[in-house]
């Protein structure tokens, strides 16, 4: 849970590093509790009222691990743009996110595997 937290913490700071299993462990929290805010949100009958503040609230935070993750194997964070591609863009940056990260520190700081203890 602490991944998420994390996340959450860091709401806008896109400069930095985000291992693997940082990013995906706030993606898998963060699914469940979509699901778990739409169920909820339908059983009140407000549905998709409760379900688009929490995406909207998430947003920036998703952003901006989603880029940190691509800092971490040297990629600008533009990159996210590649999921706009027909097709092979979503593909091809599921591949990108799931890449291990570069053992030695580039040019968006040093290696968050190193770094934690």
């Amino acid at each position: 849970m602490h991944y998420y937290t994390d996340v959450l913490k860091k709401y806008t700071v896109f400069s930095g590093r985000a291992r693997r299993q940082e990013y995906w462990m706030f993606t898998l929290f963060n699914l469940a509790a979509l699901i778990i805010v739409a169920i909820l949100d339908n059983a009140i009958g407000t549905y998709p009222l409760l379900y688009a503040i929490y995406a909207l609230a998430v947003f920036l935070p998703g952003l901006a691990v989603g880029v940190r993750r691509l800092h971490d194997i040297g990629k600008s964070g533009w990159w996210l743009l590649i999921a706009l591609v027909p097709l092979v863009g979503g593909i091809w940056l599921l591949v990108l996110m799931a890449t291990e990260g570069q053992a030695q520190p580039n040019q968006y700081g040093a290696n968050p595997k190193a770094v934690q203890v």
